[in-house]
């Protein structure tokens, strides 16, 4: 029996798999995507400003230890710890009863020293009549020498017992401690009943006043930025005494405090190579504290027009900074790019980009070097965007 051979069924199977593969393949083709869209602009020329930034912290304008002049017991407290006091308020008061005292046997010895001057100025008074008259013989010319010098050294007692009373005074009025500038006190460091130390020597600490509106920020800065800003003062723009400054705390997002220079020592410090300098700020919510941080920024170059991109245009990698450009063909390029400061939400670009560049803006994650993209125009910024506050800082 002779077997029929099969092969034409099996050349028309393979036929018909290839005839459905390549429409599968044109279908493919066929329903491609189109080119990704994304939104483009041009680089747009703004004014801009660097900015040198620096940590410092801030410091009372007024800062006093109250001490007492005379030693006595404390006898009274007259402020609640932390509150404000304003100058001359009552804060101790130590007890009188001593002072009190010696203030009432020095005005009864000032009473016995004039009494003793009345009546030896009224007894020099008769020696003069008895002198005069060249008749009597009653008084010898020593006799009123002695009166003359007993009335004048009476009337020094009374001098040195007004003094002695003024003291006594003096020494009971500072039995009471008051406020000798405003500002906000701390804690008492002595309570009532315990001994005070007075005077020069070793006085006894009883609380500090520190004053709070307005206060000083200390800094640093090294002697390069000094003979910039010198310069920029030279030629008009003071930066270095009296210049407005700008100010963030720790948990700030912007540099919503602005003050203005207020001191630049005299000396640039040998050891450091570094020179203090102050500026004053309002502090009428109490918000800043003596001895806190924060950061202030001085503008440290003349402003100048930059051109600038979106910051969410700016791609990195590694240390390379860039953008992406529509090209000819609305083919996409890569343009690496030198960046300078922030700029509210733009970017300035130091160099790599021309005026007439079109940057992606968005869509930078559809999009590769060499595809082709569909362009849109960016929408044109809101008014209150075009009116965010400039400014930039390089970190000192």
């Amino acid at each position: 029996m002779q077997v029929t051979p099969r092969l034409p069924h099996v050349f028309m199977l393979s036929s018909a798999l290839l005839l459905a593969a390549c429409g599968q393949g044109q279908q493919q083709q066929q329903a491609a995507p189109p080119p990704p869209v994304v939104t483009v602009a041009k680089p747009q020329s703004i004014p801009v400003t660097e900015y040198d930034e620096y940590v410092g912290r801030f410091q009372a304008i007024d800062r006093v230890s109250v001490n007492a002049r005379v030693s006595g017991y404390l006898d009274k407290i007259s402020f609640t710890d932390g509150q404000m006091v304003k100058e001359g308020d009552l804060l101790f008061t130590l007890d009188q009863r001593p002072y009190k005292i010696a203030l009432q046997q020095a005005e009864a010895n000032l009473t016995q020293a004039k009494a003793n001057l009345e009546f030896t100025s009224a007894d020099l008074d008769r020696a003069k009549t008895l002198l005069e008259d060249r008749n009597s013989t009653a008084i010898s010319r020593q006799t009123f020498d002695q009166r003359t010098q007993s009335q004048k050294t009476s009337a020094a007692t009374v001098q040195a017992q007004e003094a002695a009373v003024a003291q006594a005074k003096l020494d009971l009025q500072f039995t009471e401690l008051r406020a000798p500038v405003t500002g906000r006190i701390g804690d008492r460091r002595v309570s009532v009943g315990n001994y005070v130390q007075g005077g020069s020597g070793s006085p006894t600490l009883l609380a500090i006043i520190v004053s709070t509106d307005p206060i000083y920020f200390e800094f640093s800065f090294d002697e390069a930025s000094l003979l910039r800003y010198q310069r920029m003062r030279q030629q008009g723009a003071d930066r270095s005494g009296g210049g407005p400054v700008q100010l963030k705390l720790i948990d700030d997002k912007g540099w919503p405090y602005t003050g203005k220079m207020d001191f630049l020592n005299n000396i640039v410090d040998p050891e450091t190579g570094t020179i203090r300098g102050r500026a004053i700020f309002d502090n009428k919510t109490d918000l800043f504290k003596p001895g806190m941080f924060a950061r202030i920024r001085i503008a440290g170059a003349e402003p100048y027009q930059a051109l600038s991109v979106p910051d969410v245009a700016i791609g990195s990698q590694q240390l390379q900074k860039f953008v992406y450009v529509v090209g000819p063909e609305n083919t996409v390029q890569v343009r690496p790019v030198e960046i300078g400061p922030l700029e509210g939400s733009r970017r300035v670009i130091k160099s790599g980009l021309k005026p007439d560049d079109v940057v992606i803006v968005n869509g930078l994650m559809r999009v590769r070097p060499g595809v082709k993209v569909t362009p849109q125009e960016e929408k044109p910024a809101a008014p209150a965007d075009a009116k965010a506050p400039a400014g930039a800082a390089s970190a000192k």
